[in-house]
């Protein structure tokens, strides 16, 4: 089965490490036909003075939070409306898409927008997924909502899927799926 062997400059956390092995492990599944536990990843790690390229020593380059994780956080954000922070995650130009096609740009629109839909609202997360090309990481959250409705009536149970768009570390957009509209008719 297949070995594959990354060759680092020391000093990439743990966890970066752990990242690295794990999404090699996911590509080579992607194209060989090969279970996850057949594949070995090994990673050897040399100090910066034993590393020269074109005759210049190198310096690691940043590990990437984990993509998903970014997603979480934001999204967290937006669930404690703590919209400061949850901007401080966004690209400058962030568009986020809502179902019946409706498109915000900034933050304070959804929440305006959304007052009318619902009292409050919060996801409980079923799995995320990732997806890495050439232009950035494309991150799937789904789960399901549960809230209360204008009415004071509380709900639970409705599926969701948001697809984001992460470059240079930051949400490049927000496509958002949901059931609220078989469920409640808004």
């Amino acid at each position: 089965m297949p070995i594959i062997t990354v060759t680092l400059i020391e000093g990439y956390d743990k966890q970066a490490r752990q990242r690295l092995c794990e999404r090699l492990t996911d590509a080579t599944c992607s194209v060989i036909n090969a279970p996850a536990e057949l594949v070995t990843v090994v990673v050897n790690e040399v100090p910066a003075e034993n590393y020269m390229r074109g005759r210049v020593g190198r310096q690691p380059g940043p590990a990437l939070a984990d993509q998903a994780q970014l997603v979480q956080d934001y999204l967290t954000a937006m669930e404690n409306r703590d919209l400061e922070k949850a901007r401080g995650f966004l690209a400058p130009d962030f568009r986020m898409v809502f179902p019946g096609g409706v498109v915000f740009t900034e933050v304070e629109q959804l929440i305006e927008w959304a007052k009318g839909r619902y009292q409050s609202i919060a996801k409980t997360y079923e799995h995320f997924d990732q997806c890495v090309s050439a232009d950035g990481v494309t991150v799937y959250c789904a789960g399901t909502l549960s809230g209360v409705w204008p009415d004071q009536t509380e709900f639970s149970g409705i599926r969701f899927i948001d697809r984001f768009t992460v470059a240079d570390g930051l949400l490049v957009d927000q496509q958002v799926w949901n059931d609220i509209a078989e469920v409640h008719g808004v």
